[in-house]
């Protein structure tokens, strides 16, 4: 089946906004949280990972953003489209609610490209159409066989789109979930050592009505945007959620609540989520985001939505991306 997508890459580019010095603080230390929340700041910090876990965090992270020629560019912020001050993919599509909502888990799989990507890939495919069927696209399938690096991987932002338009995903929900192919790292491995990429074994799990090669969903085309509000504003509310990819500083780890801009200098890793929305806190403009480290990280502070925890990320937090 071949699904004509035009799939658009946002990306958060986290930049020095006076930040202040939390250099020499263990990131998922008390003091660190401590210190975060004695600022004069937009957002909470607290507890969301094990002080002794911070190897384990680390291996949320890609270490870096693979180098490659960049894709084509929509402009579309010069297109004069009345937009809403506040937005939320879940409402605006609300036959996709349960897809847009879906807060999946990387386990301590390096590889938040790929679940990002395989989570905006199934939204757009329910949106175009319209919530029947609603499919969730294999995350496992895009570590374990796509050759982009697994779970220990140097994220290539536009990887897993060219895999879909040359090869097809399957579909696949999360551990021992459905679908062809689900991700098969049990949640909550709090090993110090990444784990290992699985293997590809190109056949659906037992049970599984259609063949590897039937469940195959195909895109048509997909490019980048530039990184500009309005511009991922626009398509973001014509076509649905988009991808981002972003630097993680240390007082990431800590966020529970409010609009998260960066406070710490000490850059720890690469990640990607996904965008859903939009809005504004006491005057402060953000992003909605769907992250992949499960339901226990941050508490959505009120934007808990059926097992959403949609994350506030500043909107000045977005810089050169494609230039």
């Amino acid at each position: 089946m071949i699904i004509f997508v035009q799939v658009f890459l946002a990306a958060l580019l986290l930049i020095d906004g006076g930040r202040c010095n939390l250099n020499g603080l263990d990131p998922l230390s008390d003091q660190m949280i401590d210190k975060i929340n004695s600022l004069d700041t937009t957002w909470k910090a607290g507890r969301n990972f094990h002080p002794s876990q911070l190897e384990y965090v680390k291996n949320l992270l890609s270490v870096k953003q693979a180098e490659r020629d960049e894709k084509p560019i929509a402009r579309s912020a010069r297109i004069a489209v009345p937009l809403l001050e506040t937005f939320d993919a879940r409402t605006k599509w609300p036959e996709c609610e349960s897809i847009i909502s879906l807060i999946r888990d990387q386990s301590n799989c390096a590889a938040g490209w790929a679940f990002a990507a395989a989570s905006t890939m199934s939204d757009r495919y329910c949106i175009q159409t319209r919530g029947s069927p609603k499919l969730n696209f294999s995350a496992q399938e895009l570590i374990a066989c796509s050759g982009l690096g697994g779970c220990d991987a140097a994220p290539d932002k536009y990887g897993a789109w060219d895999y879909l338009l040359d090869n097809g995903v399957v579909t696949g929900d999360m551990y021992e979930g459905g679908g062809c192919m689900p991700f098969s790292i049990e949640p909550g491995h709090f090993g110090e050592k990444p784990a290992p990429t699985p293997g590809c074994n190109p056949v659906c799990q037992p049970g599984y009505p259609k063949s590897y090669l039937e469940d195959k969903q195909h895109g048509y085309s997909y490019m980048g945007i530039l990184p500009y509000v309005k511009t991922i504003q626009i398509e973001m509310s014509k076509g649905g959620p988009v991808q981002a990819y972003f630097d993680v500083f240390a007082d990431f780890l800590s966020y529970k609540s409010g609009v998260y801009k960066v406070e710490s200098k000490d850059r720890i890793g690469y990640h990607s989520a996904k965008l859903i929305g939009w809005g504004t806190e006491d005057g402060v403009p953000y992003w909605l985001a769907a992250n992949s480290w499960g339901t226990s990280w941050g508490d959505g502070d009120g934007i808990h939505q059926d097992q959403v925890y949609s994350h506030r990320i500043f909107h000045h937090l977005i810089k050169n991306f494609l230039s």
